[in-house]
């Protein structure tokens, strides 16, 4: 999972588009733009990731957890390859940011590590249940500096799935 914060109104609503500008920030620009905080990605447990932050709709009760738990990994509006024979790339409005960054800010990781970790930890056989979970401590701080700084900057953010 690729993540790209830039400003909306640069954001085409084109699956060629949203392709083009991604493959280059990818392949061209990937550290540079890292480094300067406005790409982020997780490669390849992003979907635990987003089974972690979807731990936080037990623990709401009134389930407004629900919906921002889901804007760091998959949340968002989808744009579709053509033929569908492609993963969509995923919007996130500037205001979805703000909701994201929210979430990730006041989402407690030890609560969400409880209620999901011994699923989270499960595929990980044989190593140590700690070391694990500093695995996905550090997905969890990634995500909410990244989604901090697009948030602070009134940044939308497209995500591509590259599988």
């Amino acid at each position: 999972m690729h993540l790209r914060a830039t400003r909306e109104s640069e954001i085409q609503d084109d699956y060629s588009w949203l392709e083009e500008f991604m493959e280059t920030a990818w392949s061209d620009r990937w550290e540079a733009e890292r480094d300067a905080g406005i790409a982020h990605a997780i490669e390849k447990d992003f979907g635990l990731v987003s089974e972690l932050h979807g731990a936080a709709t037990a623990l709401v009760d009134d389930g407004s957890g629900s919906s921002k738990c889901e804007l760091p990994v998959y949340g968002g509006r989808p744009v579709y390859h053509p033929s569908h024979g492609q993963p969509p790339f995923v919007l996130l409005t500037a205001a979805e940011v703000r909701e994201a960054a929210d979430f990730l800010a006041t989402a407690s990781f030890d609560a969400l590590w409880a209620a999901a970790g011994a699923e989270i930890a499960a595929p990980y056989r044989g190593r140590d249940e700690a070391e694990v979970k500093d695995i996905y401590l550090g997905y969890h701080a990634g995500l909410g500096a990244f989604y901090g700084r697009a948030a602070s900057t009134g940044h939308a953010v497209i995500k591509a799935f590259w599988y």
